[in-house]
């Protein structure tokens, strides 16, 4: 079924007019998903953006080319206006258009075809070859920096707050690069030409020109660095604002239950106060900046007025020549404040750029060695060896010396109170933190030899809390096998007992079955039908290690019973860990492990840990189908 990005795509792609066929030549020149070096980001902000524009150094260049001559076309037009009068006033109206035909039709061509010409030149540029598609590069990039950071560095922050800063990044590098570019360059040239021209007409008004040129950039010079802290707190304050947000409506959920209708209005209201505060400081520096363009502004015009007029007076001025001279500085008193304001909008797009590399530009703490391993499909035999982790706290250890080995095809399954760390082991196996001291090996490789993919490419897995990603039942069946067939897909969640279900799911869009999308975790589908299709998931998947953290825990008994016969037949020749509360899901393994604050207690079959009549007899006599308090051991 097409995706609204395949249609736009299409739609996007037609070729159906003269302006579809130019604007499919420019809008096509960079590529947004060229693969680049891989290396980390800059973590400075001119760093970060130079990286960048030297990805697309043809287009920032013929910007730098079109806005010199922006500059000079305007320039020229008011110059013209000078001649214009000068020339009106000189010749007669009966022979002005006999004598003078060919220099107005220089000035119309000016202004009806180089004016344009250079002004489409310059759109065409800035919305067709840079925007979107350089957006779209710097998001693509960070966004593949991103991913690769390890579990931990999300669970750290808010992940609203982490995809706007994606998103904040690739506008603000853009508008910053395409304004420095487009109007500084065009202003400067401005400002040369104009100087120049005034020293022609008169030397006090160059040196008019040259006061202000220093006032202004001492304006810049003191008053901008506020605006760029005052910017840069606001950049944070919003995206802090936008991950309660996003925290607010993806758990709501637990808002609906639990809130009632203060807490969570007063997060987000301080999230709110924050914003407005930061955004305040920031406006009262842009106003002071302003302020002070509009005052230095006047006394420039005002002075170039008098000089003008004064001239004109003595005799040593024309009257087009005190015309043009007005115009131009009307024309610079125009460009200056939009420059300030483009100014103030670059300090706040730099201060953007700095907030956001502080989370993009982080070398991930989990990596790849120089030398991984690729390994291929995994026999399955697994090892700790004097595993010991803590979270980087040495005092508070989850797991301590821990050792153990899993033969290939063997069952095993890892239970204790809850807290006793069988959810850190698995995620220690799974590579999504290093050990902080021993290893842990897969087939006789220590896992950090291997490439993350590879190794997590070894393992099907569903836990207790199903990962459905807000996509078609179908994308997510086949999220660990995407070239999977439509008939293995629906055989896998045949295995899984879910096809039954998934023919009666509806989304609001209209799509139904397995098209039908499932909202974000899921939300739309029931515990035990999340469950399934993860189950569907991991039959798909067909790793040779089967890992199943209470796999069936959200599972009535009925279609308990009709899944774990498919999981005896997944299990045949695999190795499996199964981690559960549910100690009659797991009775018959081939192993039990019985975990307690990090260390193995006891390990052995079921019946003959009953026959020890140690902690696992007493789990087993207490079990309740719920989690365990911590102090059951003592009991």
């Amino acid at each position: 079924m097409p995706t609204q990005a395949d249609e736009l795509r299409t739609d996007y792609n037609r070729r159906e007019t003269v302006s579809d066929r130019v604007f499919g030549v420019t809008e096509n020149y960079i590529d947004p998903f060229e693969k680049d070096d891989d290396g980390l980001l800059p973590r400075e902000a001119m760093a970060f953006i130079l990286h960048f524009a030297k990805q697309a150094k043809g287009p920032f260049a013929a910007m730098l080319i079109v806005g010199g001559l922006s500059g000079a076309v305007d320039a020229a037009l008011y110059w013209s206006v000078g001649w214009l009068v000068d020339l009106m006033e000189r010749e007669g109206p009966a022979d002005f258009l006999a004598e003078n035909w060919l220099s107005l039709t220089g000035l119309l061509v000016l202004i009806l075809i180089v004016r344009a010409a250079v002004m489409i030149g310059q759109t065409m540029l800035e919305q067709q070859v840079i925007s979107p598609r350089f957006i779209a590069m710097i998001r693509w990039q960070a966004f593949r920096r991103v991913i690769e950071q390890p579990l931990s560095f999300y669970q750290n922050d808010f992940a609203g707050r982490i995809a706007q800063k994606i998103i904040q990044a690739g506008e603000s590098t853009t508008d910053l690069i395409t304004s420095i570019i487009g109007t500084f360059w065009s202003f400067a040239t401005f400002v040369v030409l104009t100087a120049s021209i005034l020293v022609a007409m008169d030397p006090i008004l160059g040196v008019v020109v040259a006061v202000w040129v220093v006032c202004y950039l001492a304006v810049a010079r003191f008053l901008l660095p506020r605006v760029r802290k005052t910017s840069r707190r606001r950049a944070n304050a919003r995206s802090i604002l936008s991950g309660r947000l996003v925290d607010a409506f993806t758990n709501i959920l637990a808002v609906k239950l639990f809130d009632d209708g203060r807490r969570e209005h007063a997060f987000v209201r301080e999230g709110v106060e924050h914003l407005l505060y930061a955004t305040a400081h920031a406006a009262r520096a842009i106003t002071t900046v302003r302020a002070s363009v509009a005052i230095l502004n006047g006394a420039m015009m005002a002075a170039v007025g008098v000089v003008a007029v004064r001239g004109w007076m003595a005799g040593d001025v024309s009257t087009g020549a005190v015309a043009a001279a007005m115009g131009l500085v009307f024309r610079l008193n125009q460009m200056s404040g939009w420059v300030m304001f483009n100014i103030n909008g670059i300090v706040r797009n730099f201060a953007t750029v700095q907030d956001a590399t502080a989370t993009i530009s982080v070398r991930p703490a989990l990596q790849d060695a120089p030398d991984a391993i690729e390994i291929d499909r995994a026999n399955g035999a697994i090892a700790f060896e004097n595993v010991s982790f803590g979270y980087g706290r040495d005092d508070m250890p989850v797991i301590s010396d821990l050792s153990f080995r899993i033969e290939p095809g063997e069952r095993v399954a890892i239970v204790g109170p809850s807290g006793g760390g069988k959810t850190t082991i698995l995620s220690l196996l799974l590579r999504l933190f290093d050990v902080e001291s021993g290893r842990i090996t897969l087939d006789g490789h220590d896992i950090r030899d291997l490439t993350q993919s590879s190794l997590r490419r070894q393992f099907g897995m569903v836990s207790q809390e199903p990962m459905l990603m807000h996509r078609s039942i179908r994308d997510n069946i086949a999220y660990g096998r995407p070239e999977a067939s439509d008939a293995d897909i629906r055989e896998a969640a045949r295995r899984a007992a879910a096809d039954g279900f998934i023919q009666t799911v509806g989304d609001h869009r209209g799509r139904n079955g397995y098209d039908a999308h499932v909202g974000e975790r899921g939300v739309k589908l029931s515990g035990g039908q999340r469950q399934r299709i993860a189950v569907a998931r991991m039959v798909l998947k067909d790793a040779p290690i089967l890992v199943l953290d209470e796999a069936t825990s959200a599972l009535d008994s009925e279609i308990e019973a009709a899944i774990q016969d498919s999981l005896e037949t997944l299990m045949e020749g695999r190795t499996v860990i199964a981690v559960a509360h549910r100690l009659s899901t797991i009775a018959r393994l081939d192993r039990i492990i019985v975990i307690d604050e990090g260390r193995i207690v006891e390990q052995g079959s079921h019946d003959d840990l009953l026959s020890q009549d140690g902690l696992y007899a007493r789990l087993w006599k207490r079990q309740t189908g719920g989690f365990l308090p911590r102090n059951l051991a003592a009991e």
